[in-house]
């Protein structure tokens, strides 16, 4: 019962990270499904939007303009990881590990050369902060995080039911086909890329602001929360959320399921230092459920056939 009660009262802080992370999952959705690109610039352009909102924010900057740069400093990022792969030729996998590698220098020029850079909620017009996850105000992360969400998912289900947009989603689909009708897919794939890190960037200030701190390494690791938040969504809800808004709603319920159990798992007396581990089993263990569910049919399919045989 002191389990339940605890959990309960830790839900709302849960719910809030997993809805935080739940935007930076949709950039990673962007790259990982849509574009077909395996991108890990987002390690490093999470942290770089955290570094670029505080110090903003700290100058006296409005946090809504503040988090606009942070995208934009996102987008650069992804252009540089876009430039290395579809003009140097460099594999995507490289590029995004390069473009990474060089923001960890970026990130620490940027909070002039410290690890660490803090912003107080007394101090600064937050848009989000932990100390107001219980309270029932208008102040509240829930709220001011599912009216985002919403406006976000709503404006990228317009763009990818524009014209640009569908040729995005070609180019990830097949760029073969896509280049035959006329698409230039390494500048499609250069504009998803700038994108997706936007979005994950934009994230990085939200969660700075929410943990009070931007945090050099903040971004390490956000490619496996990512990816096991698009994982946890397409296997849960991937008959249900057939439409694209919906699957990135799907995306953002996996982060949240992703926290909730992390949460749980907390309470009930796991080692801090085993959270990379059980973040990855978490991961390993929802990629196999597809291959799971496709094998065990056939396996039994291919017993009847030697049965008659």
């Amino acid at each position: 019962m002191n389990f339940i009660q605890a959990f309960l009262n830790a839900s709302p802080g849960a719910v809030s990270q997993g809805l935080l992370w739940g935007i930076m999952a949709i950039g990673v959705y962007l790259t990982y499904r849509i574009l077909d690109v395996a991108d890990l610039t987002v390690d490093g352009s999470l942290a770089t939007g955290g570094a670029i909102c505080v110090v903003l924010m700290r100058m006296g900057v409005n946090p809504w303009i503040a988090l606009l740069c942070a995208f934009v400093a996102g987008a650069i990022a992804g252009m540089a990881t876009g430039l290395l792969h579809t003009r140097c030729g460099i594999p995507a996998i490289l590029s995004g590990i390069l473009t990474q590698l060089a923001l960890y220098s970026v990130n620490l020029r940027i909070m002039d050369g410290r690890a660490n850079t803090a912003i107080n909620a007394n101090k600064y017009n937050l848009l989000v902060s932990q100390r107001y996850a219980q309270e029932l105000s208008l102040d509240n992360p829930l709220l001011i995080l599912v009216i985002f969400l919403a406006v976000l998912i709503a404006l990228l289900y317009w763009f990818f039911g524009r014209e640009y947009g569908c040729a995005m989603r070609a180019t990830g689909a097949n760029q073969n086909m896509a280049r035959a009708q006329g698409i230039n897919t390494k500048r499609v794939i250069t504009i998803g890329l700038m994108l997706s890190n936007g979005i994950v960037a934009m994230a990085g200030g939200l969660i700075a602001q929410y943990q009070g701190a931007a945090d050099v390494n903040m971004g390490r690791g956000a490619i496996v929360i990512g990816l096991a938040a698009v994982i946890i969504g397409e296997v849960l809800f991937s008959k249900a959320f057939r439409n694209f808004a919906l699957k990135l709603v799907a995306v953002v319920i996996g982060a949240v399921i992703y926290y909730l159990v992390l949460q749980a798992v907390l309470l009930a007396g796991l080692d801090t230092n085993d959270l990379k581990l059980l973040t990855a089993l978490i991961v390993a263990l929802f990629l196999a459920v597809p291959y799971w569910k496709r094998a065990i049919p056939q396996k039994k399919t291919a017993g009847k056939e030697k049965e008659h045989a």
